[in-house]
């Protein structure tokens, strides 16, 4: 948990851990197509989610009210 950023790339270097082909692209925080976009340098590695939006939320990908099966919409 006490890791920096480097510290983590350094192990998946060291230990050839297969890693997401996005992250080198700069999409550090990645979550689904349309809420995630690449940060720049500077930024913090959350920046790219929900990037549009001023509060912090997620998809609904983590939500205890999404229905089974990957859907992200909740009807009501």
């Amino acid at each position: 948990l006490k890791w920096t950023l480097a510290e983590v790339q350094k192990y998946i270097d060291d230990n050839n851990v297969p890693q997401n082909s996005l992250h080198k692209k700069g999409f550090i925080s990645i979550g689904c197509a349309p809420c995630t976009r690449a940060i720049v340098e500077g930024e913090d590695i959350r920046a790219g989610r929900w990037s549009w939006e001023s509060s912090h939320k997620e998809c609904g990908l983590h939500s205890p009210l999404a229905p089974k099966g990957g859907i992200n919409e909740v009807k009501n």
